[in-house]
């Protein structure tokens, strides 16, 4: 019995996505006060009435109320009153109904999938599955593209379906990595993640002329090679889903090329990874899960890279800067990584960078001779593939090398002084070094240019 109300439950959940077939038809000041009436309706249901058996899921009935449905009809309300505020020409409609249509029917055919695995575990833990993350890219994708569709062609819009899809599978990646994200809150996350996605990108729509079919091959090139990663345990779902979106960013804003090179720092990443991994276990040292890696780590080394992409997509005229920035930014990621993993092999005792006093294996800050050797090589193998994939220029790849060598000490200095004073997590420190790569080897590269 709770199997089948479970299942009327995500199609109710489901249903509840075609309230997008009447947006083209109020303005979107009725919605935001529909939605948000709806809302404070939903919140004061209580436990044991007929409108709460039908509606809620297991987090709802462990507390109580319907705190899923209400934080959904809030998030949509609220992002009615954006467009409302900053008029729909700016924010439009259909980038509301596309996000609606990915939670509701993306996630819901996903759940719908899980149900079996939910209920067959004791603490009902949501359960994610690379099966589960294509159904809803597939449904939740095709939903914001059909819902999307029918807004404008009945809003009399003319805005170019090419968009429209490029829009929704942006929506949809996004809104699987999110769902791979959380346990509870999907019903904010979601749909407010996807539509920021969608309108940061609506609002460069001129410099993303996409043909469909290419951006089809895009989304399965790199979905596949995301899905590989997870099948080789080099990442686990949330680190696929981030791949897939950064690879059809990249891809589209540049060119494949671009990505291969941020391939390549995975891929080092997760084989230097599982180096002498029981040895640097025994130590306390060593990544944890068995060195699978999570999207905190794919996106505390690749956001800087991600925004320099979209960066050369709008703003062609800086290409002669933001080309080393972004290899300067993939060479320090690569080169601590390697540092990391093949230097905390070394046998002695690394020093301090910021008081060359030794300390223990796994002191953030701490640095070894091996390591340097291995930053220094990790940021040649990225100088080395850009005079192979990108440009034959042997200042760019000087740049590059330099500004990822130096990046990855910086990193190292961040450790022994923000970090371990709490003032950064380990990710962060990723990020502002990849950033710093990212700004020497532009330096450099602008300063040998001229």
């Amino acid at each position: 019995m709770k199997l089948i109300q479970e299942y009327k439950t995500q199609g109710i959940y489901i249903f509840m996505g075609l309230i997008v077939l009447l947006f083209p038809f109020f303005p979107a000041y009725f919605f935001m006060l529909a939605f948000f009436c709806i809302a404070l309706f939903i919140s004061r249901v209580r436990p044991g009435t007929t409108v709460f058996q039908m509606l809620a899921r297991e987090s709802d009935i462990r507390q109580g109320r319907l705190k899923g449905l209400t934080y959904l009809f809030l998030i949509i309300g609220s992002l009615f009153l954006i467009s409302s505020i900053v008029g729909p020409s700016k924010f439009p409609i259909f980038i509301i109904g596309g996000a609606l249509a990915i939670t509701t029917f993306g996630d819901g055919v996903a759940d719908l999938m899980n149900i079996h695995d939910k209920l067959s575990k004791q603490d009902n833990v949501k359960v994610y599955s690379a099966k589960s993350s294509i159904v809803f890219l597939i449904s939740g994708g095709i939903y914001a593209f059909l819902a999307g569709g029918w807004i404008l062609y009945w809003g009399g819009q003319n805005i170019p379906y090419g968009l429209i899809f490029f829009l929704a599978v942006l929506g949809a990646v996004t809104g699987a990595l999110l769902e791979s994200m959380t346990s509870n809150e999907d019903f904010i996350v979601i749909p407010f993640g996807s539509a920021m996605t969608m309108w940061l990108f609506y609002t460069f729509r001129f410099s993303y002329p996409v043909n469909t079919l290419e951006l089809i091959g895009v989304l399965c090139f790199a979905f596949l090679l995301g899905y590989l990663a997870y099948r080789m345990r080099i990442a686990d779902i949330s680190a696929m889903l981030s791949a897939t979106l950064l690879g059809v960013v990249i891809i589209i804003s540049t060119d494949i090329k671009w990505y291969v090179i941020l391939l390549a720092f995975f891929l080092l990443g997760g084989l230097f990874t599982r180096y002498k991994y029981d040895f640097k276990k025994s130590r306390g040292i060593a990544e944890s899960k068995g060195g699978v890696r999570g999207y905190k780590n794919v996106f505390s080394n690749s956001l800087a890279a991600l925004a320099l992409a979209v960066a050369y997509k709008v703003f062609p005229s800086y290409a002669m800067l933001l080309l080393p920035a972004y290899l300067g930014s993939i060479a320090t990621a690569t080169g601590d990584t390697l540092a990391s993993e093949i230097g905390q092999t070394w046998k002695g005792e690394p020093i301090m960078i910021t008081t060359f006093k030794k300390v223990r294996h796994g002191t953030d800050g701490g640095v070894t001779t091996l390591g340097e050797f291995a930053a220094f090589a990790g940021a040649g193998v990225i100088a080395l593939l850009s005079l192979m994939f990108l440009k034959n220029d042997v200042g760019l790849a000087f740049a590059v090398l330099a500004g990822g060598f130096i990046g990855t000490n910086i990193d190292s200095v961040l450790g022994a002084t923000l970090q371990q004073r709490g003032y950064l997590s380990n990710n962060g420190v990723n990020l502002f070094a990849t950033i710093s790569g990212a700004i020497i080897s532009a330096i450099l590269y602008s300063s040998l240019g001229s």
